[in-house]
């Protein structure tokens, strides 16, 4: 296929944790709020002349330093991200809106506000309790968090509009960009999709690293040359699989898989599309901001949620996107050392596997992939237990 306009431009973008656009906004005045987890929510972060950015740590080397102050068992995202803050890669950052949700990226965190290593004069930390149950106490106790640790001292310290018409204003913000995303998402669902699961992941992670005012344009650009985009006459990948799991900060993970034969054609890991650019509804129902944290608190399928319910809601949710997106099987990856999915990737691997009867590949990763030989070969053999498995079938 013909290579999409902007897909250069976003991969440079990729390669640095403060790039162009975050430069280019800085340069105009604007707020850049560092973030770490999806548990707080985006448009809280996107307020007033505020534009969230979510710390990454491209073309990571070596770990000595994060690894001197967070010890080699702690998890390989932490670590790098620590080196890279201690290397001066986040001095754009005006705070760090961080959650009470892994031990270890608190960790990190914490050693970025201990150590200094963001000298701008505005810069703060902030920590806030969030869910590990979805009801209603779970979601007053939400609300009160994210009011008084995120709300609160953008207010005082940053000078932020946080009234109900600027929360309004940046939904509104959020959904043109989740809007785009899922309708550029919706192709990956032909038969031969005319974007590739690589494609899709750059321009999904682009929008967690760069201003929603200037990444929306790309997006509409993007879309109406995909309307006319012809894919290649000859399908070149052998299996259709959904990459579920911890996070996927480096689109590098999904150009291997899809070198190896399998595409990409939906995605469940933080960073990612699902659920993470699904649509705020807002009603009149209730407060904004309580609406904002339901939608997160409801639709949130990370493994942090330990309730039965929640534990199930997330392999039916996985289940509703390999069948929508006609998905051959699922591929469960997880960053080493991460609590939360280790234990996921075990259990649901096993369950979907199991009761589902999925094919499912189980993989424990490094923060950095690569041209990881050993996984690719995974992948390989993966897609070739696919196509025995659809031979089988059809010679019965």
């Amino acid at each position: 296929m013909k290579d999409l306009i902007h897909i250069y431009e976003l991969e440079k973008l990729l390669q640095d944790s403060c790039n162009d656009a975050v430069r280019q906004a800085k340069a105009e005045g604007q707020y850049a709020i560092g973030s770490v987890c999806a548990m707080i929510p985006e448009p809280l972060l996107n307020l007033d002349n505020c534009f969230s950015v979510r710390l990454r740590a491209p073309r990571t080397g070596s770990m000595e330093m994060g690894t001197y102050y967070m010890t080699s068992i702690m998890c390989e995202c932490a670590r790098a991200l620590l080196e890279r803050a201690i290397e001066g890669g986040y001095g754009h950052l005006d705070c760090i809106i961080a959650p009470d949700a892994c031990a270890q990226m608190n960790r990190c965190v914490e050693n970025i506000d201990k150590l200094k290593l963001c000298d701008n004069e505005h810069f703060f930390v902030t920590y806030s309790d969030v869910p590990m149950k979805s009801d209603e106490t779970a979601l007053r106790h939400y609300v009160r968090q994210m009011r008084q640790y995120v709300l609160e001292p953008l207010q005082q310290r940053l000078g932020i509009d946080v009234s109900d018409d600027a929360l309004k204003r940046a939904v509104d913000k959020q959904n043109a960009v989740n809007r785009l995303i899922m309708e550029i998402g919706e192709y990956r669902k032909e038969s031969r999709p005319r974007i590739t699961g690589y494609e899709f992941a750059v321009l999904c992670l682009s929008t967690f690293v760069c201003p929603k005012e200037y990444i929306i344009p790309i997006l509409e650009e993007t879309l109406e040359e995909l309307k006319t985009r012809e894919p290649d006459e000859k399908n070149p990948y052998r299996a259709r699989v959904v990459m579920v799991g911890s996070e996927i900060d480096d689109p590098d993970l999904i150009r291997l898989t899809e070198e190896a034969g399998a595409q990409v054609v939906a995605d469940c890991y933080c960073m990612g599309s699902f659920p993470e650019r699904t649509e705020i509804k807002l009603t009149d129902k209730e407060d904004i901001l309580t609406q904002i944290c339901r939608h997160y608190m409801e639709q949130g399928q990370c493994p942090r949620f330990m309730n039965t319910e929640k534990i199930k809601e997330r392999q039916t949710y996985v289940d509703e996107l390999a069948r929508e997106y006609s998905a051959d099987g699922i591929i469960y990856q997880q960053i080493k050392f991460c609590d939360y999915w280790g234990y996921e990737r075990a259990h649901a691997g096993q369950v979907m596997r199991e009761q589902y009867g999925y094919p499912v590949l189980s993989v424990d990763r490094p923060y950095v992939v690569g041209n990881s030989g050993q996984l690719r070969t995974r992948v390989q053999a993966f897609v070739e237990s696919i196509e025995i498995k659809k031979l089988n079938r059809k010679g019965k």
